[in-house]
């Protein structure tokens, strides 16, 4: 099964009741190990979690923090970046040059690098670190 292939499958468990936007999130880490996510809404916004950071999530729960792929998908016109917030949290954890593959569920693929999401990202460098 295919990153996108992935987060497409998880995509349609996201809890979305408010905004009926579903949200997949497929990310492969270091080890080759895949972590998905989807975007959970909560009533009380913007108290909700988007895909992205769902996947980041479970990634960091089993003990992984180098994201090498990232998938994205959604049932939109045309394919849907990460939110800035999602920009940043995936630059944490991935080289400027990891791929991400933003698609939509009637195919339409368009792949990125979160270095190209993110120019001048913030990085821990800036704390001296």
């Amino acid at each position: 099964m295919t990153l996108v292939e992935q987060a497409e499958a998880v995509r349609v468990r996201a809890y979305a009741p408010y905004s009926g936007f579903l949200v997949g999130a497929a990310i492969r880490g270091r080890g080759g190990a895949v972590h998905l996510g989807c975007n959970v809404e909560n009533a009380a916004y913007p108290e909700g979690t988007c895909a992205e950071a769902g996947a980041i999530a479970a990634m960091v729960a089993a003990g992984e923090t180098v994201i090498e792929e990232v998938a994205v998908i959604a049932d939109a016109p045309d394919p849907v970046p990460p939110c800035g917030g999602c920009r940043q949290k995936l630059a944490e954890f991935a080289a400027p040059d990891v791929p991400v593959i933003l698609a939509t569920t009637a195919g339409a693929r368009r792949i990125t690098t979160v270095g190209e999401l993110l120019p001048g990202m913030f990085s821990a460098r800036f704390l001296g670190a």
